[in-house]
């Protein structure tokens, strides 16, 4: 399906790729993985021909559709069900067509090939797709513009989906989706038909959907097979046996020389000395041990606050008085908590997480805070307040004034930013060093509290981890909000549940939450079955349907013979073309020649003949059905 043969390419004066190499066969599913900035992005811009390469090929399977998801919000005032059955042209043109031709014939093509491409079933299918991305029926009848940017984004997801191209390109395609449906996700992606290639940092999702991993490692692309736990177990073993041996060679190398150093100058040992000096050369260059350097977070611990830092009575939460999104809320938060935010997004998880930060009032109720709370929050909308010409040193001094220089950049450095890299204006940063720039930023002053929304949508997987490794150690609480099960289930010892307008502890672990979930999806595909209506007289309607079958047997009876016979006749005529292509036939008697070119005359006869038979009693059934 896809061939990247000694891929080379520069951008800016750096190397991304030099002399990559990978194959991927039809019906993988690969996971596209290495740190920000390796070059996973600029990789399907090669592949969709958006860049060229300045060597190598990157080669498609001829005729092959290749799809992603749009780049751009889309806009307009369609429908959501609309805007989705448009991302396949070919059944629009198809059925736009077959509205507007009276040729009997044609329409018969039109048909079949709609038929080729299940077109009739489309509509079920987007709807199918729409609702596992978290739109119920009304939804999907709501125009487009309705929606806020980040649930458009999901209607791009699932017109990438319902294409369904041989080639599927994803760069993060759970960047924008909640918990809920990240599982739908994860387990449509499993069975995807065609070719995948998914760019992702969420584990769970590459453990979930992944047979292949490739890896970009220092310009190369190195290919695993399995999920990312297999990938990541072994490269740890790859990396774990290479560093025994280069420190094998090392110590070779050093007693090598050790014994040259001593003993080159002595006549008696020097023909020893020069056999020592020819094993040295023929051991090489050392053995080079290149490894990414390791993210690390370093969260400050605040003073320990007597409990509750915060307690909620009765609390009505929203953003216009007589709107409560959230309602009765009782609750409190201590320092040593670790609470996640479960919850379909809209349900109200941010508005939340808002009123614990201090951004959003009650509505109605009492919010007490300790005296000297200090409170941390990170929501991924931040990073468009950042100023882009500005540096991450600029932005950090400018939250700490009166703190030297060598302070600043040790908070900067906390979060990995070295001296280089903190004085590089914002926008020319990574998503995940910006990401890491509003971490620093938020725990300046060592917060009690931490309110995380959505924290890791930017942060490669060795990020992820580090993230993990930082709030485990921090002495505060934490409030999290994310649809990163891994980060999660590693991070939180509490779950709480906001829904239907009410926020209470969820008892049980996230694999309970997700039962829940599917749970619920099988009890609101079977309550949509029986809200069917069933008809005024079921014995009634099969009683009529049975006589209607009777009446029609006949005509259906034409109409399969002479399907059968046009079959048969094509099949005939493609033979006979094929034997007219052998140039051996020519090679022969004139007579076979003509003999097959009389009988593929007689069979295309026959071929147009049978075929207007079977228009005729196609037109005749559908009469006869339209009729009752």
């Amino acid at each position: 399906m896809l061939h990247i043969n000694d891929l080379t390419f520069r951008i800016g004066g750096r190397t991304l790729f030099d002399g990559a190499t990978v194959h991927v066969a039809a019906s993988q599913r690969v996971g596209l993985v290495g740190r920000n900035g390796a070059g996973k992005s600029t990789l399907f811009k090669l592949i969709l021909g958006e860049l060229h390469a300045d060597g190598g090929s990157v080669l498609v399977r001829p005729r092959a559709t290749v799809g992603r998801v749009a780049q751009e919000i889309p806009e307009g005032e369609a429908s959501l069900i609309d805007c989705v059955l448009a991302h396949d042209p070919e059944r629009t043109a198809l059925l736009a067509e077959a509205e507007a031709s009276s040729d009997g014939h044609r329409l018969a093509e039109l048909h079949e090939r709609m038929a080729a491409i299940d077109a009739h079933s489309a509509p079920a299918r987007a709807a199918a797709i729409l609702a596992g991305l978290g739109f119920d029926a009304e939804a999907q009848a709501r125009p487009l513009g309705s929606f806020s940017g980040g649930w458009r984004m999901r209607v791009a997801l699932a017109g990438a989906l319902f294409a369904r191209p041989d080639l599927l390109l994803l760069d993060e395609p759970t960047n924008h989706l909640d918990l809920e449906a990240t599982l739908w996700l994860e387990s449509y992606l499993a069975t995807y038909p065609g070719t995948l290639i998914v760019i992702s940092h969420d584990r769970e999702l590459l453990n979930a959907v992944a047979d292949r991993i490739v890896h970009i490692d220092q310009g190369k692309l190195v290919a695993y097979g399995g999920n990312y736990d297999r990938f990541a177990q072994v490269r740890r073993e790859k990396m774990e046996l290479a560093a025994k041996a280069a420190a094998k060679q090392l110590d070779q190398r050093r007693k090598l020389q050790a014994f040259i150093d001593r003993f080159r100058a002595k006549a008696t040992k020097a023909a020893q000395a020069q056999s020592r000096i020819k094993m040295l050369e023929r051991l090489g260059p050392p053995i080079s041990i290149i490894e990414d350097r390791p993210i690390s977070f370093d969260f400050p611990d605040p003073e320990p606050l007597s409990p509750p830092v915060v307690a909620i009575e009765r609390g009505q939460a929203g953003y216009a008085p007589g709107k409560a999104i959230l309602r009765n809320l009782s609750l409190r938060i201590d320092m040593d908590d670790r609470i996640a935010l479960l919850g379909a997004n809209g349900n109200g998880k941010s508005t939340l997480a808002k009123v614990l930060a201090g951004r959003l009032s009650l509505l109605d109720g009492t919010l007490q805070r300790s005296p000297k709370l200090r409170i941390g929050y990170f929501a991924q909308h931040q990073t468009e307040e950042l100023n882009p010409r500005a540096s991450a040193f600029a932005h950090m001094q400018e939250l700490m004034p009166l703190a030297p220089e060598a302070k600043v950049r040790a908070q900067l450095g906390r979060f990995g930013f070295s001296q280089e890299r903190a004085d590089v204006a914002v926008e020319n940063l990574s998503g995940g060093e910006k990401a890491r720039l509003l971490f620093a930023c938020m725990s300046r002053d060592a917060p009690h509290l931490m309110i995380l929304d959505e924290p890791t949508n930017h942060l490669d997987i060795d990020s992820r981890e580090a993230l993990v490794s930082a709030l485990n150690a921090y002495d505060g609480a934490v409030v999290l909000i994310s649809h990163d099960p891994h980060l999660i289930e590693l991070a939180a010892d509490r779950l709480w549940l906001v829904a239907g307008g009410q926020v209470k502890p969820f008892d049980g672990d996230l694999d309970a939450y997700k039962r829940l979930l599917l749970d619920q999806a099988r009890e609101s595909r079977r309550d949509g079955r029986d809200a069917r209506p069933a008809g005024p007289n079921r014995k009634d309607e099969r009683r009529a349907a049975a006589e209607l079958r009777t009446q029609l047997a006949p005509l259906r009876k034409v109409v399969q013979d002479a399907e059968k016979l046009v079959e048969n006749l094509g099949r005939k005529k493609a033979s006979l073309q094929a034997q007219l292509a052998e140039p051996t036939l020519y090679a022969g008697p004139p007579d076979k020649v003509a003999a097959i070119q009389r009988e593929l005359g007689e069979a295309e006869k026959a071929l147009a003949s049978a075929e207007e038979a079977w228009f005729a009693a196609h037109e005749a059934l559908e009469d006869a059905q339209g009729a009752q």
